[in-house]
């Protein structure tokens, strides 16, 4: 953000602040003069909360007054650069005054977080922590060993995005060469019937049932690919291997759970390879913005997106800069016997351990990610882990259903490089190098890390 933007958000967010408080202890102590002069001498309790994601802002800031005015708890609000935030969230609490008394925090740095005890368990004492309120994912993302240490807020994983048009317009394409083969003329209510039957089936199941669509479809001239996706980014490729290369276990904090070397994952990764023959991507040459506005401009049929899809395609109907119609699917798997798990990642809100005021802490903190969630949507574009928001968009139960089913980013702090490592190896793979001198080598180096380590 700009200096003169960032200084204008900071300016807003203090005099709502001040106004709210204000109108708040005016209530208790009497209008005019008196009642504004005792908003700054009397005494309030007051709770600092963190946070490194901008798009949080309104979200935070909004949910910091609400929460101030119905439990009369001062919450402020402080937007951190991502930049070593453990480590200034660390600073603070050993140096500045006022420390961080709750952060928002990615599930994966959770194991730093606690065992330097800037992250402690929850006393759950709104009792949400349970898959009544949250996807086992979710509990699973801010489980570290066998305990609750924060609360999850929102997620990000990957789903299938295709253009429904073209999809309707390859079934309409089968049931006029199967009316050609069988030598007859059907009414335009037959076609129209039985394309519509073609069409509950054609969202892939598998890759063979998009390199089957490739095979069979005439598609317009402005499509320039099936299926295009972020190659370079390991978020959007990790689905081939996730449910076979295993770091961690499901809570991703077990040294004894580690299994990233095995005949499944070599097969997936075969097939990931020879995507290469039938869709050549250039991963110096693709991203995931890039790959996204090719999808606006009709250019592809299916690809590969996180939440922030929705929002992006979403807006720019409404602006008139597509007209592409869109919906969402299950990642298909790697092949009829080899099964995909996509990977997320659990932004979530922990209580700092050295906190003086780790009660009203925690209560924010279910409040944010339980009671005010209904808003974080609208506010930040953000999906909540929480079950209880979303259930009637059909495009978002979907990210979820994928969520539920996914891996999230492991824990452990000795497997930090794990993602990079991983990243190097789909790229060779990608560009034709041995799929089992690779991961025999990188199984290798990892067992090494760990071992070192103990």
């Amino acid at each position: 953000m700009h200096l003169r933007k960032k200084l204008l958000a900071i300016l807003a967010v203090v005099i709502l602040l001040a106004v709210t408080f204000y109108g708040a202890d005016l209530e208790n102590s009497g209008d005019g003069e008196d009642g504004f002069f005792s908003m700054f001498s009397k005494k309030k309790e007051t709770i600092y909360f963190w946070y490194n994601d901008e798009s949080m802002s309104d979200y935070i800031n909004s949910a910091a007054v609400m929460y101030g005015e119905k439990y009369k708890v001062r919450v402020l609000p402080q937007l951190v650069s991502e930049s070593r935030y453990l480590e200034a969230i660390n600073q603070a609490t050993l140096y500045e005054e006022h420390m961080p008394d709750a952060y928002l925090i990615s599930n994966d740095s959770l194991e730093k977080a606690y065992k330097a005890g800037l992250a402690t368990p929850v006393e759950d004492v709104s009792k949400r922590m349970s898959t009544i309120h949250f996807p086992q994912t979710a509990l699973d993302a801010v489980t570290y060993q066998g305990k609750y240490v924060a609360y999850p807020l929102y997620y990000e994983t990957a789903v299938l995005l295709y253009n429904e048009d073209y999809l309707k317009q390859w079934a309409l394409q089968q049931v006029a060469k199967e009316a050609e083969e069988a030598e007859r003329e059907a009414t335009q209510e037959e076609l129209q019937s039985r394309a519509d039957e073609i069409m509950a089936q054609a969202v892939p199941k598998t890759i063979d049932d998009i390199l089957s669509m490739a095979d069979t479809f005439d598609p317009p001239e402005t499509v320039e690919s099936i299926f295009k996706w972020d190659v370079s980014d390991i978020f959007y490729n990790y689905y081939f291997v996730g449910n076979y290369m295993l770091m961690g276990g499901d809570t991703g904090d077990s040294k004894d759970k580690l299994d990233i070397n095995n005949e499944q994952a070599k097969k997936c990764l075969e097939v990931y390879k020879a995507l290469n023959q039938f869709f050549y991507i250039e991963p110096d040459k693709v991203s995931y913005e890039s790959v996204l506005q090719e999808f606006m401009e009709g250019k592809i049929v299916f690809t590969i997106a996180t939440t922030d899809a929705v929002t992006t395609l979403n807006q720019a109907k409404e602006e008139g800069l597509t007209a592409v119609e869109y919906q969402v699917a299950l990642l298909p798997d790697p092949g009829e016997d080899l099964k995909g798990r996509s990977l997320s990642v659990t932004q979530a809100v922990a209580i700092n351990g050295y906190s003086p005021n780790r009660e009203l802490a925690e209560q924010f903190a279910a409040y944010l990610t339980t009671e005010y969630t209904t808003l974080l949507y609208e506010k930040s574009g953000r999906v909540a882990s929480y079950q209880f928001v979303n259930q009637n968009d059909k495009i978002l139960n979907v990210y979820r259903a994928q969520y539920e089913s996914s891996i999230s980013l492991p824990k452990m702090v000795e497997t930090g490089n794990y993602w990079l490592q991983l990243e190097v190896l789909f790229s060779k793979v990608w560009n034709g190098g041995d799929v089992t001198k690779l991961v025999d080598e990188m199984s290798e180096r990892i067992h090494s890390q760990l071992t070192a380590t103990n």
